[in-house]
Order: C-alpha cells, then sequence, then structure tokens
C-alpha cells in the first residue's frame, strides 16, 4: 500500500527524470524567453519557493523571499495551490496581491507534479497599493528598505487576465506531453530486469493488439503464470495486467493524433475488446475520457 511518504519520494525521482529529458529541457528554454516569466517543475509535497533563484524571478519576491515571515507566507501559500490544483489549472494570489499558478501533470487518477509559474500582477500596480502594502509589512514587524522594495515591487510584470489564461493553457498543453512522457517512464523504469522479463516485455509489444493472457505471456518466457506475475511486478512495479494497459494506451495515444481515425478504430486496432473496457481503461491511466483527451490536442493545420 502506498503511503503519502513514497508518494512523494516516487514523484521526486519522476521530476528529475523529467528535467533530464530533451522535451523538458527545449519547453523551459522557449517558455521563458518567450513569456519572460519563471518557470518551474515541482515534486508532490515538495514545499519550497518554487521560483528562487529563478532567472526570470520578480525581483518583489526575492526580495521578501530573505525576511522569514513573508517566507513562511509564500510557503503557506504554495501549500495551497498544491491542494487546490490537483485536478485542473489553479491560480492564487499571495498577501502582495501577485498571482501565482500551478497545473497539475496528471497520470491516471493522481497528480504526479506540478508546473509552476506566476509571480504577476493582473493589473498596473499603484502607489495606494504599494502603501497599504508596506503597512502590512511593517506591521508583520519586518525590518526592510522600503525604498528597495518599492522599486522591485513597480518592477513586477503586468499580464492581462487572457494573456495569462493563455499562458496557463500553454502550461496545459505541456503538462499532457510530461503525463505521456511520465506514463512511459513508469512502463520503462530504470532497473536491472531479469531476461525472463526482458522477454516478457517484447513478446507483449509484439502481440498488445491481440487478446493476450499472463498464462499466455508465461507460457513464451517458459515461466509459471505464478513465479511470472511475481516477478515481473517486482521488477516493474505493476501488475502484468496494468503494464499490458499501460502499453496499448500508450499506442492509443499515437494512433489519435490521426485526426482522420475513429476513436472506435482505435480501441480494436489496439486490443481492447469492447469499447466500455477502452473507456474505462483510457480514463483510469489518462485520468480523461478519449474524447476529451484528444479535444485538448493542438488542432493540426
Amino acid at each position: 500500500m502506498s503511503t503519502p511518504e513514497s508518494n512523494s519520494k516516487r514523484s521526486r525521482a519522476l521530476v528529475e527524470q523529467l528535467k533530464r529529458s530533451e522535451i523538458y529541457r527545449d519547453y523551459e528554454r522557449a517558455f521563458r524567453e518567450t513569456t519572460g516569466l519563471p518557470f518551474s517543475l515541482r515534486a508532490v509535497e515538495a514545499f519550497d519557493l518554487p521560483h528562487g533563484g529563478d532567472p526570470n524571478e520578480n525581483p518583489f519576491c526575492a526580495l521578501m523571499a530573505h525576511t522569514n515571515h513573508s517566507c513562511a507566507a509564500c510557503l503557506q501559500l504554495q501549500r495551497k495551490i498544491e491542494e487546490q490544483a490537483q485536478f485542473e489549472p489553479k491560480t492564487l494570489k499571495c498577501f502582495a496581491g501577485l498571482c501565482d499558478s500551478a497545473v497539475p501533470v496528471r497520470v491516471g487518477k493522481n497528480s504526479v507534479a506540478f508546473l509552476q509559474t506566476g509571480q504577476v500582477l493582473l493589473h498596473q500596480p499603484n502607489k495606494k497599493e504599494f502603501t497599504r502594502l508596506a503597512r502590512t509589512l511593517i506591521d508583520f514587524g519586518l525590518e526592510v528598505d522600503l525604498k528597495k522594495l518599492e522599486e522591485a515591487y513597480f518592477q513586477t510584470r503586468v499580464l492581462g487576465k487572457k494573456q495569462y489564461e493563455a499562458v496557463l493553457r500553454l502550461l496545459t498543453v505541456f503538462s499532457q506531453h510530461l503525463a505521456s512522457l511520465s506514463n512511459q517512464l513508469m512502463i520503462s523504469a530504470e532497473q536491472v530486469e531479469s531476461p525472463m522479463v526482458s522477454r516478457a516485455k517484447v513478446y507483449i509489444a509484439e502481440h498488445q493488439a491481440e487478446e493476450v493472457s499472463l498464462r499466455q505471456v508465461a507460457a513464451a518466457v517458459n515461466s509459471s503464470a505464478f513465479y511470472f506475475c511475481k516477478m515481473f511486478k517486482q521488477a516493474t512495479g505493476l501488475t502484468f495486467t496494468d503494464y499490458l494497459a499501460r502499453t496499448r494506451i500508450e499506442k492509443v495515444k499515437n494512433l489519435l493524433l490521426n485526426p482522420h481515425k475513429r476513436i472506435s478504430e482505435v480501441a480494436y486496432e489496439t486490443g481492447f475488446q469492447s469499447l466500455s473496457q477502452f473507456n474505462r481503461v483510457f480514463r483510469r491511466i489518462t485520468g480523461q475520457a478519449p474524447t476529451v483527451w484528444r479535444a485538448k490536442l493542438p488542432r493540426q493545420s
């Protein structure tokens, strides 16, 4: 049975793998250069300041991070954002009125990581607001250079609401790509495998479009069903049924990129025996119905 601590450890390991991927590095660079906003991929329950040291970090936020009281307030905001962004993107405002947003990366029913950006205002700052903010900071008992803080506050990036929503849509599309990559990493976890498990994976890949059973695969690798089931779960972290389902769903995702293929056609082509079974498995693994998943794909010209 998984625990919150084990889930957090798996999430941290997965995030490290995702960050090493070429698609993540390319997107991160393009996002920063295009938007000028900070960008981070955070593990579940990694309650730290997500944009600390980011080249696009807001100067005001960087100053606030050096004060214990405001730093604690930011950490509380991060916890609140994660709690509310389990199923969909969420934007919250900090005590200074700046927006921070999180977009979940979901695999099946679970959020495995969060894409974050923000430290922006959705309106032009003014003197009245800063005076009120300065009074709040003084009430906190903070000893800060108000002149320096004011200059940093008025350097805050300002975006229109629609413009910021467009930024979050970009992150949402990317989160789907990361979810797909996360699923692939779960299937092909980096670990030493026995020849039996390696042969089984090859057999499954070659016969995934057929009605393949655990006994059939076990026989193909010269093993009893009981021993094969035990060793396969130990090596992959997945049951045979779940591994086969995830392998098929990855194939489904590739086929759904073709707008001319019907969903029912894709389902039978990848080995599912009925549409109800296909819809149930697709929703369990991706967290969405296949029609919804396909509708969120970028439109092809």
